[in-house]
């Protein structure tokens, strides 16, 4: 505008001005040079003004925009260094949301997603470690007690001990084995009846029900499912037998649904003791056990124990690479409600490689 302004006084005639009234000839009247220069000093003091005010201005405005970025540095550099607790927390510190605030939120969700997964790797270590460990301990004092008094020992009674202490790591690591099996092997997918599955499961289940004097009732209808025959069997197979073990001590029910509607749901539920959604949330994680059981009977004790607590795991981890899920609910009188849903046309989801 300055510049306008002076190209346009530029054209001013330079002559001396007089007033249109002559009764105001006294008054001084600026000629054009007098008029430009004082024009250039009004810019000149304009010009600096504009130009101190601009620059606290911009770093001020600067420092605001560049802020979520600096605390998007801090919080990587804190996770570089294995911290993943510190969060940026950009929501509701802004008026409105933008770019830089979806960044915010988008870095906490994968710094919340990435702390659970390594406290989960973190339990599992130690479960594991501590689930190894177990049989290994009590197979060494056994041996300590036979070699203290070599001639007490009952050699029959420790042989069988001995063997079923070792069947029980020999599984464990088995289930380990498999487990991680799941994240390195591509399933493999071709069509079959579920249903079928479903119907084998139940007949071989049926002694174990008959003998906890637990009611099956089935109602299965026609489902093809594209997907691993021998894994889904799995599942159907511990789910089912989950519901039976974990059941009421006698008069005890379950049951097995099975419907196709666009989605496979395969639902299986069975009475018990009234649980709650933190106890079932723990009995999907690694080395879970004893949930849904009540008044334990030796059997119970024997079989608890003999469990190494990796079959729901192991099932989740199944359904999940399907392209499916599995949740658990309690049930209003008491037991559990397991619910898969698979996906006919659903692409199965690609098992992560763990690096060597």
């Amino acid at each position: 505008m300055s510049v306008i302004v002076y190209a346009v006084m530029r054209f001013v005639p330079n002559y001396p001005l007089t007033a249109a009234n002559p009764s105001d000839a006294h008054l001084f009247i600026a000629s054009r040079g007098q008029i430009l220069d004082s024009l250039i000093q009004a810019c000149v003091v304009a010009m600096g003004a504009l130009a101190v005010v601009g620059t606290v201005g911009g770093w001020l405005v600067a420092g605001r925009v560049l802020r979520p970025l600096t605390d998007l540095n801090t919080a990587a550099q804190a996770a570089a260094s294995g911290d993943l607790s510190h969060r940026i927390s950009a929501r509701g510190t802004r008026r409105g949301r933008d770019e830089f605030t979806d960044l915010a939120d988008t870095f906490d969700t994968m710094l919340e997603r990435l702390e659970r997964a390594f406290a989960a790797q973190q339990r599992f270590a130690a479960n594991a470690s501590h689930e190894l460990r177990t049989p290994l301990a009590v197979t060494q004092t056994m041996l300590d007690v036979a070699r203290e008094d070599p001639d007490a020992v009952d050699l029959p009674r420790l042989l069988e001990r001995l063997d079923v202490t070792n069947r029980r790591a020999t599984d464990l690591v088995a289930a380990l084995l498999q487990l991680a099996a799941l994240d390195r092997s591509p399933i493999v997918r071709a069509p079959f009846d579920l249903d079928v599955v479903v119907e084998d499961a139940v007949d071989d289940v049926a002694r174990e029900a008959t003998e906890r004097g637990v009611r099956v009732e089935v109602d299965v209808a026609p489902a093809v499912v594209p997907g691993d025959e021998v894994l889904l069997a799995r599942v159907v197979d511990n789910l089912l037998r989950n519901a039976i073990r974990h059941n009421l001590p006698q008069g005890g029910w379950a049951r097995i649904a099975l419907v196709d509607a666009g989605l496979v749901v395969l639902t299986v539920e069975n009475s018990g003791r009234v649980l709650t959604d933190d106890e079932l949330r723990i009995a999907l994680e690694p080395f879970a056990r004893q949930i849904g059981s009540v008044a334990r009977t030796r059997d119970d004790v024997v079989t608890d124990r003999s469990s190494n607590g990796l079959g729901l795991a192991i099932v989740s981890r199944i359904v999940e690479l399907h392209g499916g899920s599995l949740s658990l609910t309690p049930l209003p009188g008491g037991g559990v409600s397991a619910r898969v849903v698979i996906p006919r046309g659903a692409r199965p989801v690609a098992a992560v490689r763990a690096a060597p």
